[in-house]
């Protein structure tokens, strides 16, 4: 990993009426590094995230990205900016009347200038890394789910971005699965020399993923180090969390 700081996000706040959801959080995600981002629903997770590409404005603190000062960015630049950033969103968000080709390619003739052979070239690239260029042809809706994370995980790397945000990358998937998604994560940040940050409930993905973790905590970043550290803390909070999440991943146990 290099010593570039890639994010590096400065005393955040963000409330919604009367409800504060991220009070004061600091955090640095090094080139190379996978950050996973745990804690309970309306911790402000994706909140985060959203923060971080200019979806939602925070009423406090600073988001550097790749040495942009994100907030003071206006629409040309956070646009800009946003061309090396890749969301993965936990439906995958494919379009629906597109084909996968159409929905790989629209992300590079919407923002970019490549000739039609590079366009082509690109997605057919994209969808080697993810195993699945058999589907080139079809239509979401002949997908599994297993294989819509695939191909919303193309589209995000299509345009190799430096940074990656996933929010919730395994939701809704078999443990088998689970892996696959995970591992293929993992291969294609150390392929394409990405940097990532990873919102999950999933033990298991975070497991496969993580090279450094933290926990989000009534509004605050209560808790971070490896994962393996956090998930033996005799901290009565982080062992009730952890006991819960890897009971939620494998029910019945």
């Amino acid at each position: 990993m290099a010593d570039v700081k890639v994010v590096e996000v400065i005393n955040l706040s963000k409330s919604f009426g009367d409800f504060t959801v991220l009070d004061n959080i600091s955090l640095t995600v090094m080139k190379g590094e996978n950050l996973v981002i745990f804690g309970r629903s309306g911790t402000g997770k994706s909140v985060l995230l959203k923060c971080m590409v200019g979806l939602l404005i925070p009423d406090n603190g600073d988001i550097f990205i790749l040495g942009e000062e994100v907030r003071k960015l206006k629409i040309k630049g956070l646009n800009e900016l946003r061309k090396n950033i890749g969301f993965l969103f936990q439906s995958a968000a494919l379009y629906d009347s597109m084909s996968v080709r159409e929905n790989l390619a629209f992300p590079l003739i919407r923002n970019f200038k490549f000739s039609k052979e590079e366009v082509e070239e690109k997605v057919v690239r994209a969808l080697e890394n993810v195993t699945l260029l058999d589907s080139i042809d079809k239509m979401p809706s002949e997908l599994s789910g297993g294989m819509r994370k695939r191909i919303g995980l193309a589209r995000s790397i299509i345009t190799e971005p430096a940074l990656m945000l996933y929010d919730e990358p395994t939701t809704g998937l078999d443990p088998i699965t689970t892996k696959e998604i995970s591992y293929l994560i993992r291969d294609l940040q150390e392929k394409l020399d990405m940097t990532s940050m990873v919102v999950t409930h999933d033990l298991l993905c975070a497991q496969i993923i993580s090279d450094k973790a933290i926990v989000l905590k009534d509004g605050g970043l209560k808790y971070k180090g490896k994962l393996d550290e956090l998930t033996k803390s005799s901290d009565p909070f982080l062992k009730d969390f952890f006991s819960f999440e890897k009971n939620e991943e494998t029910p019945g146990v």
